[in-house]
């Protein structure tokens, strides 16, 4: 059943043909869909070529239009069209009933029919969407066929499949079935899989229910990545070989599958290397760049999903390239096992979670003052200027807008008016720049500074002008805790995004795989007891004093026992003096702190 509303837009917007130039002909009405569509590309051809659009003496509907040779119809509409699209050089994504076309329908209804006997589609869950491959046409402007939602996969016919251009709207939609089938529906995946489409030029996209990618988000009910290395089907993963750590992103499930599309997206742009996502309790995207690409991949995902699980149930790390054993903390943080079998019986009570600063802490604060500030000041303005007009940069003004106009309100030192928005752009950042620096000069704890500061960085880091420093004993520490079943999180001052940057480009590799999540001053001031309470709800523990906070400022160690939080200060060089009797204990290194 073909959408012709949607595919006559489709040409038109694909063509450049106003809809007032031909709704006002009165052939135009009179005229059937394939009628409709060869007069289309007959005015864009006029157009092109010089003929007048509307001379009385051509027939636009019709054969035989004074229509230049080297773009002419033929009998055969659909030829016709292919034809002229080429020659114009642009997509040929109206027409939805070429070979091509159905080939690709006949294609996802076959592999619906093989993943659901792998158990990837069951109960009308999962999905798959294919691209129309004609190497004529660029992958990002090619159709799209989709799998309807709610039906049985294993039983699919390709006239079952939509087919959309490659802006998701719909040219061709099933025709309904009678009952006891229902009326037929587009997935619900399709706004995630158009985000697969157009954030990494794919060419297919695969959505699994497999219980064993289900399972793997729940190995560790917290962590926002599945890792696994040293096994030999990660070399099936784009990108990778057998010696590389396979990182895939975890997702939080919603109640219903759209309302994922953001976190997929947020995913996507956070790990570029990646071909997948995984969703916490419920199953996996993965994309590729061809339908085998994505199948292939599927499959390796699948396989090494289930190896991770047992390995884990032989108390295995997948993520230790020598498959060491996991140590894990037993009941109510007594650590009560072997080393035979990953766990350890000294009797000792240790923490379910540990959460760290990073100034002080984890860095010495010499790389936040001396590296990362001066990186700021040095590239804010162009940063600004060169981003200026999109969407995250337009969000970090708006921050900033607000929180200078509060400093002004309440005569904050160093704050300075900014210019409209209808001013010139280069007013605008020279005024945000001189507040920046003001900021950063004052060393204010605040989100408009901190969340503009992640973004140029993240621009340091990808260039290799910034490594991420820490202290030797970091990932020592870091790779304990994790062996023992201990959950890190990092909370400080800086974004999140900052701090994914710190830790993912290290001089010691990336120490993501240890950490748990992260948390900013968007969770609350470090020096407020509410805000340790907060994250005690957030990371899950019964208990505050479950939970160990590292820092090196007394004040935030006070705002943490305020919270039930036990905490340790750090005795870093260059730290700040403690005053006699503090009162909590201190440690030197990281290692030191259970």
């Amino acid at each position: 059943m073909i959408n012709t509303r949607a595919t006559l837009s489709h040409f038109q917007r694909k063509l450049g043909i106003k809809t007032k130039e031909i709704e006002e002909r009165g052939w135009w009405s009179s005229l059937g869909l394939r009628g409709k569509m060869q007069s289309l590309v007959r005015l864009h051809s006029f157009q092109s070529t010089g003929f007048p659009i509307f001379d009385s003496s051509v027939s636009l509907g019709r054969e035989g239009s004074k229509i230049p040779s080297h773009i002419a119809l033929t009998r055969n509409w659909q030829c016709g069209i292919r034809r002229v699209f080429a020659a114009m050089g642009i997509s040929a994504g109206g027409y939805t009933e070429t070979n091509l076309v159905r080939e690709t329908k006949s294609l996802c209804a076959e592999l619906c029919k093989q993943f659901y006997g792998l158990g990837w589609v069951s109960g009308t869950g999962g999905s798959i969407t294919v691209k129309v491959h004609d190497p004529s046409i660029p992958v990002g402007e090619q159709l799209i066929v989709m799998a309807p939602s709610g039906v049985q996969k294993e039983r699919m016919l390709p006239e079952d499949m939509y087919v959309m251009s490659s802006d998701g709207s719909v040219l061709s939609a099933p025709t309904p079935k009678p009952s006891p089938h229902r009326p037929p529906k587009c997935s619900e995946c399709g706004p995630l899989f158009l985000k697969a489409y157009t954030m990494r030029n794919a060419g297919a996209v695969i959505h699994s229910h497999g219980l064993e990618s289900a399972l793997a988000t729940m190995i560790n009910p917290t962590a926002t990545e599945f890792r696994i290395t040293h096994m030999e089907m990660i070399k099936g993963i784009a990108g990778h070989g057998y010696y590389d750590e396979l990182v895939v992103p975890i997702i939080e499930n919603s109640a219903r599958e759209y309302e994922l599309t953001d976190a997929l997206a947020e995913a996507i742009a956070a790990y570029p290397k990646s071909t997948a996502v995984l969703v916490r309790n419920h199953g996996i995207y993965i994309w590729g760049d061809t339908w085998i690409q994505a199948k292939t991949q599927a499959e390796c995902y699948h396989y090494l999903f289930e190896a991770a699980l047992r390995l884990h149930q032989l108390g295995l790390d997948s993520a230790d390239p020598k498959h060491g054993p996991l140590r894990a903390v037993g009941p109510r943080g007594t650590e009560a096992v072997s080393t035979e079998n990953g766990k350890i019986s000294d009797g000792k009570k240790y923490p379910k979670v540990i959460v760290l600063d990073i100034e002080g802490t984890t860095t010495p604060i010499s790389f936040v003052y001396d590296v990362l500030f001066p990186y700021v000041k040095k590239h804010a303005a162009s940063h600004l200027l060169s981003t200026y007009d999109s969407t995250e940069t337009q969000d970090d003004i708006k921050l900033l807008r607000k929180q200078i106009q509060e400093d002004l309100d309440n005569g904050v030192p160093g704050a300075t008016p900014v210019p409209s928005a209808e001013a010139p752009k280069e007013e605008v950042v020279s005024a945000l720049e001189a507040n920046v620096v003001a900021m950063i000069q004052a060393d204010r704890k605040i989100t408009a500074l901190k969340e503009l500061q992640g973004h140029i960085w993240r621009v340091g880091f990808q260039k290799g002008e910034l490594q991420g420093d820490v202290y030797d004993d970091v990932p020592i520490a870091l790779a304990e805790w994790h062996k023992m079943g201990i959950k890190t999180y990092i909370y400080s001052s800086g974004s999140r995004e900052a701090q994914r940057l710190l830790f993912g480009n290290t001089k010691h590799g990336d120490l993501r795989r240890y950490l748990c999540g992260y948390f900013d001053t968007t969770t609350g001031p470090k020096r407020e007891a509410r805000s340790y309470a907060e994250i005690c709800l957030s990371v899950g523990v019964d208990s505050a004093s479950d939970v160990l906070f590292a820092t090196d400022v007394l004040a935030e160690a006070v705002a943490a026992k305020e919270a039930g939080v036990n905490a340790v200060l750090m005795l870093r060089p260059g730290n700040a003096l403690l005053p006699p009797d503090h009162g909590f204990k201190t440690s030197k290194t990281l290692d030191e702190i259970l």
